[in-house]
């Protein structure tokens, strides 16, 4: 981008209205490997998050002129399309899981290919693989409140911003889920 260029996410959204390419690839360098971390824990599969961040910049791309900084802070609007997009790719891969129209997509899609490995390493994939199991184990609403405080950094007022639901119910959701995870052995 050039020298003048916005850098400021509320800036590059107000480019990206203008059709500024360069923009969105900013706010994508900025904001996508975070999302991506956030949809590939909430929906168990890379290539289904990679698929999810993919459409949110797109829809950043096609509604950025209807972005309203004084509704909502650019990341917390941005979270919110990946949020919704997470959560309706669930509802599809549950159903056609369900159905049997595939064969599904579960937390093992994640795993490498196990190779010799140091104690370390080994110990490192089996925290790993509890941690995934006992994620998998909450409801939806508190595995992705848990995800974006702990994966997406975001703090109470933007998990209820994103999740539109108040800072209080976003409190209980995330303490309902730190206290599944403990009993799952997880430390939080």
């Amino acid at each position: 981008m050039p020298p003048d260029a916005p850098t400021d996410d509320a800036a590059l959204i107000g480019a990206i209205a203008k059709g500024h390419e360069a923009a969105l690839g900013t706010l994508i360098a900025r904001h996508g490997q975070g999302l991506t971390a956030i949809a590939t824990r909430y929906l168990g599969n890379r290539a289904e998050a990679e698929d999810v961040v993919q459409e949110t910049f797109f829809r950043v791309w096609k509604s950025a002129a209807q972005f309203d900084p004084a509704r909502a802070k650019p990341s917390t609007w941005i979270h919110s399309i990946a949020v919704r997009l997470c959560i309706d790719r669930l509802r599809k891969l549950k159903l056609r899981r369900f159905l049997g129209l595939g064969a599904g997509l579960d937390a093992g899609d994640l795993v490498a290919d196990p190779a010799p490995a140091t104690d370390r390493t080994v110990a490192g994939r089996q925290e790993l693989a509890l941690t995934r199991r006992a994620l998998d184990a909450l409801p939806d609403r508190q595995r992705l409140a848990i995800l974006l405080a702990a994966v997406g950094g975001l703090d109470t007022a933007a998990i209820a911003e994103t999740l539109d639901i108040s800072s209080g119910a976003v409190e209980q959701l995330l303490v309902r889920a730190r206290r599944r995870l403990r009993e799952l052995g997880l430390r939080t």
